[in-house]
């Protein structure tokens, strides 16, 4: 199994899961995280006083697939969340040993 984790924009949310779905993935951990890569953060004006905006607003999707579904979900969530501007974001595909369903004691595909 492996474990697909994508940051992404945060409006791209309800696309990349909608896609998801479609492709059968039924399950996705969401979390609200700041970062920066290339954009390095933009100037924002707030009251008439001018600030710098370090770390950006973004939005990490974890997800648990067979290895025969990563290619897929891969495709899924870059055609979901691509706009074509910087800072669309990054997919990370790591290898996962163990996933067990705490409720029932399920292992491995069983378990997602």
């Amino acid at each position: 199994m492996k474990l697909v984790t994508a940051i992404i924009k945060p409006f791209k949310l309800d696309d990349v899961r909608e896609s998801l779905s479609e492709i059968g993935v039924n399950g996705i951990t969401v979390t609200e995280v700041k970062g920066f890569g290339r954009q390095k953060g933009h100037t924002e004006l707030y009251r008439g006083a001018e600030y710098v905006v370090d770390f950006l607003p973004k939005v990490k999707i974890e997800i648990a697939v067979p290895n025969e579904l990563v290619e897929t979900t891969t495709e899924a969530v870059v055609q979901a969340a691509a706009t074509g501007k910087i800072g669309d974001g990054k997919i990370f595909v790591s290898e996962l040993e163990e996933v067990i369903r705490i409720r029932t004691g399920e292992t491995g595909n069983e378990a997602v």
